[in-house]
């Protein structure tokens, strides 16, 4: 309430006015955050997506002759998809970085001479000859839009590309913000790189209980997580944080994130957790270190290389791009966590789109921010009654998502 209405008394007198006047200040910041969010995702977000896509197919079980939908993000998951061979595979996303990015992957599968040079240029920090190789291989072959991207320059004046040279996974918003992450835990005497040494399971454990958990006890931590903004490089837009915020009585995040960081640190083991590699080294391991992700290791190149073709990426919404298809025209959904941030309307006009165009045997996956599904209570009784939801393999592989990142994986199998 501003001085002038607290001086003329509203507050007493007019206690309508002053509900009226706190909600619109509610209003007026919660706009504020969508505003700041909105613009801090126009740019790069997600150089590497943080859903685990060896989850995403055994809970999809792709077979040859699949049609597959997806939202791209950092496009590590429709590479993945492409081992099983699906017929196709529709990417969507409505950040322009993000498809100039699945289409760079794409053709580095494509016209890279062999696996050790795409594994040099999209896993391989500090590698001075990417360059050379965009260039020569992947420039030519490139659609002009993808090829002005990557020829462009950043706002530091640099050329895009150039970031394949030092270490593209030190970049976008998301990487960002581990890096501020990386800083605030040094300035408690705490480097969080340290964790890579770790050789066991027992030693990830006691890292996280005698560096990590500390941390999100100290004051200046749980004030920062109980800010929306601060936790907008996490790619928790405001509704997500709020939906997560409800399950503290601080309406601070401060121990859901430690609850995730310990199923990060704790629960896989090191060699077989590249999400925990590059939220600590930010990178990927060595090959004496770790495994890479599914779609860089050999046994999975062939089948990806000569699927590559069979992917579009569009950009643009995945209820739009649905809207254009035809009934029964898609088998397998990707989803994300896009719906934590949908309005009912949106919803339900999604639903309404992959209702229409799912095949019969049609799987929907997707991930929230909270434990439950979003969809009871929110989208049409009509729709909703169309789908199983698969109860028990969505918490079974739920609790084996390695990213560690959301709080509930669901899978959604439409009714014979």
């Amino acid at each position: 309430m501003t001085d002038l209405a607290r001086d003329a008394g509203f507050g007493k007198k007019n206690p309508k006015l002053k509900s009226a006047l706190l909600q619109h200040r509610a209003l007026s910041l919660a706009g504020l955050s969508e505003r700041l969010f909105g613009l801090l995702f126009s740019g790069l977000v997600y150089p590497q997506i943080w859903e685990d896509p060896i989850v995403d197919m055994e809970a999809m079980r792709i077979r040859p002759g699949h049609r597959i939908v997806t939202i791209g993000s950092g496009g590590c998951n429709m590479l993945t998809y492409l081992s099983a061979q699906p017929a196709r595979i529709d990417v969507v996303d409505l950040n322009p970085h993000h498809v100039a990015l699945n289409r760079l992957k794409l053709s580095a599968f494509r016209h890279l001479p062999n696996h050790k040079d795409v594994v040099r240029f999209l896993a391989v920090e500090g590698t001075r000859s990417n360059r050379h190789a965009y260039s020569m291989f992947l420039a030519p072959k490139l659609d002009r839009f993808t090829r002005d991207y990557w020829n462009g320059r950043d706002l530091t004046g640099r050329r895009r590309i150039g970031v394949f040279e030092r270490n593209i996974y030190r970049t976008g918003l998301l990487g960002r913000f581990i890096t501020a992450s990386h800083v605030l835990a040094r300035l408690d005497g705490i480097n969080p790189e340290d964790f890579v040494k770790a050789r066991s399971l027992r030693e990830q454990r006691q890292f996280f209980e005698d560096k990590l958990a500390p941390l999100f006890d100290r004051p200046v931590i749980r004030w920062i997580t109980s800010r929306k903004s601060s936790l907008f490089g996490l790619g928790i837009p405001p509704q997500q944080f709020d939906e997560l915020a409800r399950l503290s009585q601080e309406k601070s995040l401060a121990a859901v994130l430690r609850h995730r960081l310990e199923k990060l640190t704790c629960h896989f083991p090191l060699r077989e957790n590249y999400f925990a590699w590059q939220a600590f080294a930010r990178r990927y391991p060595r090959p004496d270190e770790g495994e890479l992700p599914a779609y860089l290791q050999a046994k999975h190149y062939e089948a990806i290389r000569r699927g590559a073709e069979r992917v579009k990426v569009h950009h643009a919404s995945f209820t739009e791009l649905l809207a254009g298809k035809p009934a029964a025209s898609a088998d397998r959904y990707v989803l994300l966590d896009a719906q934590d941030w949908m309005s009912d309307l949106q919803l339900n006009d999604l639903w309404t789109e992959i209702t229409r165009t799912a095949d019969a045997g049609a799987v929907v996956i997707f991930r929230t921010a909270a434990e439950a599904s979003i969809l009871p209570g929110r989208l049409s009784p009509t729709l909703l009654d169309q789908w199983h939801y698969d109860t028990e393999t969505s918490a079974k592989l739920g609790a084996e998502d390695r990213s560690a990142i959301y709080g509930g994986f669901h899978i959604y199998r439409k009714k014979a």
